[in-house]
């Protein structure tokens, strides 16, 4: 399949009084697969719709290639969309729904035909193009649906949340199959999700939104290691907010005077595993809970502040024996260490 770009520019759409997307733009390279990430009302779905022609923005730009689409008709944009409930046609078999699409564009039956079985192959359902969608797993359908978005060759893909109905450990298979679809095809994907990890695993770059702007898009490590804002910072995962002063470096007295982003999972117990360059901290243990592969820590600094530390399993020795109310240090290596920007002292 051939991909395209998609450039959205200064997008507005306001219910009433609520503003769901305030002038977004963002350019997302052909071929590439970018999700956007945020907590409900976000703005992420609004997106979504206004690029797939079920909602028309109040203002912008919306250009697929350098063809606007902005108040193009949905079925005019050739593109591909999975939703969150699949959208399949119960009344047909699976075979049926994958020709649907191209049964709207009037398509010979047997190209049809040809292109559903390998649509379906694509997805591996090779098998059950005679199953009645009642008779499948939530997986099966979910693969349905994808079959169903790609069969026509879209210039784009939309994906609104597909997998938030499955189970975790078939929610983590089909990441990685949606991704292995995405890379055989080639075709610019757009995903919606609110689920950090999916977003972390699955993409080359994330958009991470919050009251319909984009806080933040950079690749998924990036997002993670280094947040430009205190938001971004403190949706993706376990971040610790250490305003200035909270830490000192090892090996002196200094305590920083910058506002800090420390991972909960960046902290040892054991100074050697550091360095001279991280930083410590110390504090009460309020509580501890054995997770599996972790101890999760919450200690008390003496400004009141909470900190939540995450110590692998492996090296978590002595933890057990740690009782609440006693004092414990917990340390960082410095390149663990984030200043948020433009939150100095």
């Amino acid at each position: 399949m051939k991909s395209f770009p998609i450039t959205i520019d200064s997008v507005r759409k306001a219910y009433g009084s609520f503003v769901a997307l305030d002038d977004v733009s963002l350019d997302i390279r052909a071929g590439e697969f970018l999700t956007l990430l945020g907590p409900s009302g976000s703005g992420k779905t609004t997106m979504l719709m206004a690029l797939a022609g079920f909602v028309r923005p109040d203002r912008g730009k919306l250009l697929l290639g350098d063809r606007d689409i902005t108040r193009l008709a949905p079925n005019k944009r050739d593109i591909g969309i999975v939703f969150q409930n699949y959208a399949l046609f119960p009344h047909m078999n699976v075979l049926a729904n994958v020709e649907y699409p191209l049964a709207l564009r009037k398509t010979p039956k047997a190209e049809a035909r040809q292109r559903a079985l390998g649509a379906l192959a694509r997805v591996k359902l090779e098998g059950l193009s005679e199953r009645n969608i009642a008779a499948l797993s939530g997986g099966q359908r979910q693969r349905v649906a994808l079959a169903r978005a790609i069969v026509f060759e879209p210039r784009v893909m939309l994906m609104d949340e597909p997998l938030s109905a499955l189970d975790k450990n078939l929610r983590e298979t089909m990441q990685h199959e949606i991704r292995r679809l995405h890379d055989d095809l080639g075709v610019t994907t757009i995903y919606v999700t609110h689920d950090q990890r999916e977003a972390l695993t699955m993409s080359d770059r994330v958009a991470v939104m919050n009251s319909g702007r984009i806080e933040q898009i950079d690749p998924p490590q990036r997002i993670y290691d280094r947040p430009s804002t205190r938001f971004v910072a403190e949706f993706m995962g376990e971040a610790n907010i250490m305003a200035p002063g909270a830490v000192r470096k090892i090996g002196g007295a200094d305590a920083s005077r910058e506002t800090l982003v420390i991972r909960a999972e960046s902290f040892h117990m054991d100074a050697k595993l550091v360095g001279q360059d991280g930083v410590a901290l110390e504090g009460t243990l309020r509580a501890k809970a054995f997770r599996g592969e972790n101890w999760l820590l919450t200690l008390a600094l003496d400004g009141g502040q909470e900190v939540l530390a995450s110590i692998p399993a492996t090296l978590a020795a002595g933890c057990a024996e740690l009782v609440t109310g006693q004092r414990v240090t917990a340390y960082a290596p410095a390149e663990k260490v984030h200043a948020l920007p433009g939150a100095g002292a």
